[in-house]
């Protein structure tokens, strides 16, 4: 399989800097922000965004996994923090790739369920080809692709990188 990177190791620590202080000027106002990351790939970039928003904030960062199937998206979701840890606070919801839109838009009307201060969206990269009207608000790259190609995300020790096959 052919790969093509488009994110290198330094590149994707770059994005997670910038993406860390948007989130932080974005939630200054609040004392504690929730990053909620979507399993798997999602919740490692959801970790590193938190780990650096801990180094350059005074922000209470908690951490959240979002469990969704991703093959039936509507399926009942899990989270490992109750919905009263993350009621009336600013939270985040994470994933790695947004492809057609359909897993971050079942991650976002399972917290439309909570009322929370602010919810904003982020990801590493956004894909442009949407099957449902959902943006991030803090993202990484934004590709045009075919729908033919496929973006993968990796998430090893000093050799992250995405790329496209």
């Amino acid at each position: 399989m052919n790969q093509n990177i488009i994110l290198t190791h330094q590149e994707i620590e770059h994005k997670i800097k910038r993406i860390s202080y948007q989130i932080y000027e974005t939630f200054a106002d609040e004392s504690e922000v929730i990053i909620a990351g979507i399993s798997k790939s999602g919740y490692i970039f959801a970790e590193k965004i938190a780990s650096s928003l801990l180094e350059i904030s005074d922000l209470k960062v908690s951490l959240c996994e979002v469990k969704i199937d991703k093959t039936n998206p509507a399926n009942a979701i899990e989270t490992s923090l109750d919905k009263s840890q993350y009621e009336n606070r600013g939270l985040v919801l994470v994933d790695d790739v947004l492809n057609s839109g359909t897993v971050l838009a079942y991650g976002i009307r399972h917290f439309l369920e909570v009322p929370l201060t602010k919810f904003k969206t982020a990801v590493l990269v956004d894909r442009n080809h949407k099957k449902y009207p959902v943006k991030a608000d803090f993202k990484g790259i934004s590709l045009s692709t075919s729908l033919q190609e496929h973006v993968q995300v990796v998430f090893e020790e000093n050799n992250n990188h995405a790329f496209l096959s």
